[in-house]
């Protein structure tokens, strides 16, 4: 298939607010030996394509200057060393940048097939949050079926995966959001309690059920001592993201006492190779879950790529519940 030379895309014109998103032209993406090349049909829109945009979460050296960390498509082009995608083949896809584009390049290890029952628009929904969710949840968080799983920001697309793939594997779960509405969805989605963080407090509510065994948190700031009061003997918090900040004071008697464990990651500077790891965990473990309807990605809003900087207003807003994407 032979492809356009420039493409339609979304840049960031300087450090700063949704207004710094133009509209640009480049070059399309030429996949490398290892690589397909996506033309784009929705690219998700999350939070570290916000901080990037600010100019606080710089990509990989290697990576596309252009935000976007996940989109659906149809696979245009593949690598010479590339034998599990051929061209015409529809993906869903974790990328290391450049998503808000008509066309992407990816590690072909990175994509994952759309789950039968999926569209195109739902599927792009998945790899960001489902990646992240999975490495953080199972596999660094190690949780187990019966054990309580507090995680903050439950209506947010961490939120509503962590909840749903919880509750499917067993677990007791519990979730923190800041309106009626919210923690009506965090209940539907599975939570057994759902806590409006403006009227009560999810410390005292996790001591009395014992404590959790596993926290994930976004927050940090003031959320960092709390959660290590709320956790349960040998309890773990895994922190994922500081929206608001990654300094605290601590007690680490409290922690070495009750043996707990303090860990966290961010997902896009791990390796090729870790990545590879967690997409086939997804395609073992989750995608079944997906298309049996166990499991599935929670709609917001929907805009044009050309608007991208009114789904980012909208976004910091925080008034969505669930993802929000770009048609491209």
């Amino acid at each position: 298939m032979s492809l356009p030379t420039e493409m339609r895309a979304i840049e960031i014109s300087t450090p700063g607010g949704p207004e710094v998103l133009k509209p640009c032209t480049r070059p399309v993406p030429q996949p490398k030996a290892d690589e397909i090349v996506i033309k784009v049909a929705y690219a998700g829109v999350n939070r570290p394509d916000a901080l990037q945009r600010a100019g606080l979460y710089n990509p990989p050296p290697d990576a596309s200057d252009l935000p976007g960390l996940e989109a659906s498509g149809e696979v245009v082009a593949v690598g010479a060393a590339v034998s599990d995608w051929v061209v015409g083949d529809e993906v869903c896809a974790l990328l290391p940048g450049g998503g808000y584009a008509e066309y992407v390049a990816t590690p072909a290890a990175h994509a994952l097939p759309i789950p039968m029952g999926l569209s195109l628009k739902e599927a792009a929904c998945l790899p960001e949050t489902f990646f992240t969710v999975w490495t953080n949840v199972f596999d660094r968080g190690g949780l187990e079926a019966g054990e309580r799983f507090l995680v903050h920001g439950g209506s947010s697309g961490i939120g509503t995966t962590a909840i749903q793939l919880a509750r499917s594997f067993g677990a007791r779960v519990f979730a923190t959001a800041g309106s009626a509405e919210k923690c009506d969805a965090c209940l539907k989605l599975g939570a057994e309690r759902a806590i409006n963080y403006r009227e009560e407090d999810f410390v005292e509510v996790l001591k009395g059920e014992g404590g959790a065994n596993l926290i994930l948190d976004m927050v940090g700031g003031d959320y960092i001592p709390r959660n290590i009061r709320a956790l349960a003997m040998e309890g773990r918090l895994v922190n994922i993201a500081f929206l608001q900040g990654s300094k605290a004071e601590l007690n680490f008697a409290q922690i070495m006492m009750r043996r707990l464990t303090v860990t966290g990651s961010t997902l896009r500077p791990q390796s090729d190779a870790s990545k590879a790891k967690i997409a086939e965990a997804l395609l073992a473990r989750v995608w079944p879950l997906i298309e049996s309807g166990q499991v599935g990605p929670i709609m917001d809003s929907e805009f044009a790529l050309e608007d991208a900087a009114k789904a980012h207003a909208y976004l910091e807003t925080n008034a969505h519940i669930g993802k929000i994407v770009l048609k491209v």
